[in-house]
């Protein structure tokens, strides 16, 4: 009975008076309260999905992807993330960010590099100002006698040429032929040819004849120059230069005329017309000139230059360093080195019978060199020597 009893599970009846009968679950109300609460959720979620831009969505992927350690560019913009909702597949997507992660990588490391090196150029700059800082301090005097000696110079020979010099007319009777951007070229190459001519050790006398007071060309001088107009050693008047030269010491220039400049005459008088000669017509200086029936010439350029290409009008500084170049060296050469390499191919070679003619004087020459029956003297040494052996 022990062993039964240990195998044999005790059952525990329950007691009837503390038994409650089961509460009685109301399905039909908890179905309606789950189908309202399905309907209400489909209902937020239609009018997310309504008020959602799909540019906005596809920020927020780049976003997500971009907080998830992808490669993704910090900045894209509208036409970007158009391209990228074409994309069909999620991999082109992320083949398309990559693409722009790179491109944006090298524009900034493109940008450090630019600020890296004005950084070293400003710096650089500042180095350079100091060590002028300091030159000029330790030699501020010197500079300050040499340009106040320059200066001083510089007056003096200008001073000289409006007493002695040869004069150089520029001739401003050309003003109604230009348009206004025009007219301010002229001047610049007139103060162009001002600068060369007060630098050179012989300069010319530089008048400005048929210069109307209040005129166009005077507006302009005077609000280039400024103050430095009525101390410039130089003479502007009114008058033609006709009026101050006899008409047989002027020679105008002009690249029309027939009459090719062959020397530089140290007695005449060159008139030079002041204006740019890009719209205007052919021979009006040559027209001018006859009309006043003086001589005219142009530069030998054909003579000395092989011409390429271009007009052979040259500007009024180039002028002007030539004229000076020839009054002082009188070599065609040197003179036309001031002519733009643009508008020719080179100087033109010595023609073959000066080059026999040169030849032949440096063999007379050193044929000269020699005492006379010197050399038949040595030949008949050498035939006395032979008969003897």
């Amino acid at each position: 009975q022990r062993y039964m009893s240990s195998k044999i599970p005790a059952v525990s009846y329950p007691n009837k008076e503390s038994t409650s009968p089961p509460e009685q679950l109301e399905l039909d109300g908890w179905k309606v309260t789950m189908k309202s609460s399905v309907q209400d959720e489909d209902a937020s979620t239609v009018a997310s999905s309504k008020d959602e831009d799909p540019l906005t969505a596809t920020r927020e992927l780049i976003e997500m992807w971009r907080l998830l350690g992808r490669e993704v560019p910090e900045h894209i913009s509208e036409e970007e993330l158009k391209t990228l909702m074409e994309c069909v597949s999620k991999s082109s997507k992320k083949k398309y960010l990559k693409y722009l992660y790179v491109k944006e990588k090298m524009k900034k490391a493109k940008q450090i590099k630019k600020e890296m090196k004005a950084a070293a150029k400003e710096e650089a700059k500042d180095q350079l100002l100091e060590t002028t800082k300091e030159d000029k301090q330790q030699n501020f005097l010197f500079l300050r006698l040499w340009d106040r000696n320059m200066e001083i110079a510089m007056g003096w020979k200008g001073a000289q040429a409006m007493q002695f010099g040869q004069p150089l007319v520029f001739d401003m009777a050309y003003a109604e032929y230009m348009k206004p951007k025009e007219l301010q070229n002229t001047v610049s190459q007139l103060l162009e040819s001002e600068g060369w001519n007060r630098r050179n050790v012989d300069p010319f006398h530089i008048y400005f004849c048929n210069l109307q007071l209040d005129g166009a060309y005077h507006r302009e001088l005077v609000k280039r120059y400024g103050e430095k107009w009525n101390k410039l050693l130089l003479t502007a008047t009114e008058k033609s230069h006709v009026d101050l030269f006899p008409k047989d010491s002027i020679i105008y220039l002009t690249a029309d005329s027939p009459n090719v400049m062959t020397t530089f005459k140290h007695d005449k008088i060159y008139v030079v017309g002041s204006f740019v000669d890009k719209n205007m017509q052919s021979g009006t200086s040559l027209a001018k000139a006859k009309r006043l029936k003086l001589a005219t010439e142009c530069l030998p350029l054909d003579k000395y230059l092989q011409w390429d290409t271009g007009t052979k009008n040259l500007t009024l500084d180039q002028m002007m360093r030539i004229l000076l170049c020839l009054k002082n060296t009188g070599s065609w050469e040197e003179a036309l080195k001031f002519v733009p390499r643009r508008k020719h191919t080179g100087y033109l070679e010595i023609s073959q019978p000066s080059q026999e003619i040169v030849s032949r004087s440096k063999k007379s020459k050193t044929f000269n060199s020699f005492p006379k029956g010197s050399l038949n003297k040595r030949h008949t040494r050498k035939g006395d020597l032979n008969k003897n052996i």
